[in-house]
């Protein structure tokens, strides 16, 4: 009688285990397909074309199916949202600041898991997620390279509002500027409160800093940062030179004609990744995410107009920042980051 008990306790625990282990395995077939919703087209060497390309190379990674919804703008996108829930997305990806007050209703009316940005106190478990990057350690490498180059000692930073993640860029690029020489003057000029895609805007503001004698521009932009740059191909610095531009988060050399000095180029895949991974663990919405200069998901960009010496010091200082012999805090108050800069021009 009692061998039989023992038989009918293994083979209760065997049934226990086996029905563990299929529902582990159920939870993670779950993550069967992944949506991002961008407000501008994925094809701005930016912001939006970094998640488009992020969200497909981490589903193809994770063998999950990826849906695009771009260039929705930055008007109300739930019917959107609902839309791609109830076609049966597992993860909708809401990459606008614009969209962090959607999204999460939608979270919760439809029960579907969303991220969103610039709200890091809206984490729910299995429900909300928030990934605040911030790219502030190469854009203090990127002040540390503008201050070195600079013709003119005094230097601007542009941007198209003034959400967290611009924030401590605009203030880690200045705390650089400053601490490779403290005569460079650092002009900040803000395009209007959510003017992202304001390329007529980002034209002119960036022309009204290089009068006031910037010869190199921080741009943060979006779609404006076009406007940027061709404020910087067309208007000649005081000295009647060449001005520069550095960009963030993408790429713009396809598109360069001898301007781009630099981006600080963020990889969002490694983000994207761990949130399906958080899916599948049953972990996601109960950590931030981060980017950074020592896995290269942060990375300042080489381009010809960096001469070889400079680039290496820039370098040095890269590793300073690496070893934690140099540190770089983020900033995300606006206020704050004002206070940092020589100049302020509204």
């Amino acid at each position: 009688m009692e061998g039989e008990l023992k038989k009918q306790l293994l083979s209760a625990l065997s049934a226990i285990l086996l029905a563990g282990t299929m529902f582990g395995a159920a939870s993670a077939a779950e993550v069967k397909s992944i949506a991002i919703l961008t407000p501008e087209e994925g094809t701005d060497y930016g912001w939006n074309q970094q998640g488009v390309d992020a969200a497909k190379a981490a589903a193809k990674a994770a063998g999950v199916e990826v849906v695009v919804a771009q260039g929705l703008g930055y008007g109300d996108v739930r019917p959107t949202l609902r839309e791609l829930a109830e076609e049966g997305a597992s993860l909708l990806i809401a990459h606008a600041s614009g969209y962090n007050t959607a999204a999460p209703e939608i979270a919760k009316e439809l029960n579907v898991p969303v991220a969103i940005v610039d709200t890091p106190s809206a984490l729910s478990k299995g429900l909300i997620a928030d990934y605040t990057l911030s790219g502030h350690e190469g854009a203090y490498l990127a002040g540390r390279l503008a201050a070195k180059m600079s013709r003119s000692k005094t230097v601007g930073i542009v941007v198209s509002g003034e959400p967290p993640s611009w924030n401590s860029q605009s203030s880690a690029f200045a705390k650089g500027v400053k601490e490779e020489n403290g005569d460079v003057k650092v002009i900040y000029a803000v395009i209007g409160p959510a003017a992202y895609s304001d390329a007529a805007g980002g034209k002119r503001v960036t022309e009204s800093v290089i009068a006031a004698g910037a010869d190199i521009i921080f741009g943060q932009g979006n779609g404006s940062s076009f406007g940027m740059l061709q404020a910087v191909e067309t208007t000649k610095a005081a000295d009647g030179g060449k001005v520069l531009f550095i960009d963030v988060i993408g790429d713009k050399s396809p598109i360069d004609k001898g301007f781009l000095l630099s981006s600080v180029v963020w990889n969002i895949e490694p983000v994207y990744a761990a949130m399906i991974a958080d899916l599948k663990a049953d972990t996601f919405g109960t950590k931030s995410y981060a980017i950074g200069l020592k896995d290269d998901s942060v990375k300042l960009l080489k381009t010809p107009q960096i001469p070889d010496d400079v680039w290496g010091d820039v370098q040095k200082i890269r590793e300073d920042i690496i070893s934690g012999k140099i540190k770089v805090e983020p900033v995300f108050e606006a206020t704050a980051v004002r206070a940092l800069m020589s100049d302020v021009k509204e």
